[in-house]
């Protein structure tokens, strides 16, 4: 069953963020992930949640999901989105 990240990023730090936005994408790639929404305009129709910047992946699988998640290749990218980014993620199964 695919699995999905969902991310809602406020971005802190713009210049450090772009390091981020730089290397991630060849990661995703390695894991066969692929981006479904990276950014781009949010309008609110229902509910009090306010994100700023929604990003999903999709991978094969959840296993395949966390693998990428906790790799050699995404460690580095990760801790510079933690430096420059408040983030909420969710890991999803679906179709």
């Amino acid at each position: 069953m695919a699995a999905y990240v969902i991310a809602d990023v406020n971005i802190t730090d713009p210049d450090l963020f772009k390091k981020y936005s730089e290397q991630v994408p060849a990661t995703v790639e390695q894991y066969g992930g692929k981006y479904l929404i990276r950014g781009g305009m949010i309008e609110r129709h229902e509910g009090d949640w306010e994100p700023t910047r929604v990003v999903i992946i999709e991978f094969e699988n959840m296993s395949t999901l966390k693998q990428w998640y906790s790799s050699h290749e995404y460690s580095g990218p990760l801790q510079i989105r933690q430096q420059s980014a408040d983030t909420n993620v969710l890991f999803l199964e679906g179709i």
